[in-house]
């Protein structure tokens, strides 16, 4: 399914069945494009020339072999759905929260994701267990790419790089299937449809709910542009999108009941967790606050995951908790004047910088197919409605 689809009706529930299902589908596009250039030799060819095809408008590289000219040519375009204004809004939204949602993906999403055995054993086959700064510094990457003024415009970075994360989905899915490395009858088709929505739930609705318990004020719009940010990255990664939810309350069904079906302990989870605390302690100055990494992944996620992840409990716990209060104070301060609310914004926009160039170490993260296994920001409207979770499904 490609990305110039229009939006199909969408279900109206979601249960094992419909999951077992999705369980079981890739993304026939972007599989049959690998398979086509493994088995005629040419993947070393496509991340060589891909080094050089990071922008939007740019000529496809010559040489490039024909089945991947195909794949990018069919995915250029963004779905012709799209609602620019919603767009729009959700850009000022993550100009807004840049901080706190990096914040969500790194100390709930990421964590939670750690959390479902299947995934875990998955990042661990493909080496990223060792590298979890890759992964955080790719998402950071992607999400900034995204959210730029000229992310889907001539010039921009981000449609190349949803090009090629769906080309490397599909070529992890065809070693692990492949290579003896993946229990299919036990876990399905590895980076499944319903793993693929369940990552989009997870860097949409999860990294909400997240900045709505740190206390970070949102507006009903805010969020839902934000999600919808999202749905449409789905749909350019290959999703099906007559499964992916159409509205928060929606992805919260769909996202209760694949983490019923999946939560779960495992010693790649730990050995995750403990990589990614780590990485986030090194990018903190000093060692004074090294235990507030912990404490806040603990606060976010709650004992339960905490517990199957062995993160550590420390007398930080406490001051994790109290992050809601500091935040509340931040943003009286940045609703009290105009001056205020864009020191404020600038300082978020330069944290989150400073994280990701902490992550990246200033290089620019380059996507590439394995061959084997191993400030340009507009006026913000004002806060009103402010945003509340859609309520668990029981």
């Amino acid at each position: 399914m490609n990305a110039t689809q229009t939006t199909p009706p969408r279900p109206a529930r979601y249960d094992e069945a419909a999951l077992d299902v999705l369980a079981t589908r890739g993304d026939p596009l972007a599989d049959a494009t690998v398979a086509t250039l493994i088995e005629r030799g040419e993947v070393g060819d496509l991340n060589t020339l891909m080094r050089f095809f990071s922008t939007s408008g740019d000529k496809l590289p010559e040489r490039l072999p024909a089945a991947a000219a195909g794949y990018f040519e069919a995915t250029a375009m963004p779905p012709d759905w799209v609602d620019w204004e919603v767009m729009e809004r959700a850009r000022l939204f993550f100009t807004d929260n840049a901080a706190h949602i990096n914040t969500g993906l790194a100390f709930a999403a990421m964590p939670v994701t750690y959390a479902v055995p299947r995934l875990a054993r998955l990042l661990s086959s493909t080496h990223s267990l060792a590298y979890p700064s890759r992964r955080m510094a790719g998402t950071g990457q992607f999400v900034t790419y995204l959210m730029r003024s000229d992310s889907f415009e001539e010039g921009g970075k981000f449609i190349p790089a949803a090009q090629k994360v769906r080309l490397l989905h599909a070529a992890v899915r065809h070693h692990l299937r492949g290579g003896g490395h993946w229990d299919v009858a036990r876990d399905g088709t590895p980076i499944c449809q319903e793993d693929m929505i369940g990552g989009f739930g997870m860097f949409s609705l999860l990294v909400l709910d997240a900045m709505h318990r740190l206390g970070v004020h949102m507006t009903v719009e805010g969020a839902e542009a934000y999600f919808y940010a999202w749905r449409v990255v789905a749909a350019m990664l290959g999703c099906d999108m007559s499964a992916v939810p159409g509205t928060l309350p929606e992805c919260r069904a769909y996202l209760d009941l694949y983490l019923r079906r999946g939560l779960g302990p495992s010693p790649e989870g730990v050995e995750l967790t403990t990589r990614l605390t780590r990485l986030y302690e090194d990018v903190v100055p000093g060692t004074l606050f090294d235990p507030m990494v912990p404490a806040t992944i603990r606060y976010l996620v709650g004992d339960t995951i905490s517990g199957w992840l062995e993160v550590p409990r420390s007398p930080w716990d406490a001051a994790a908790r109290a992050v809601p209060v500091f935040l509340g104070l931040l943003e009286t301060i940045e609703d009290s004047g105009p001056l205020a609310e864009w020191a404020l914004d600038k300082a978020g926009s330069a944290l989150a910088g400073f994280e990701l160039s902490s992550l990246t170490r200033g290089r620019v993260m380059h996507h590439a197919i394995p061959e084997e296994l191993r400030p340009e920001y507009g006026m913000k409207a004002p806060r009103t409605g402010r945003w509340i979770p859609p309520a668990p499904v029981h």
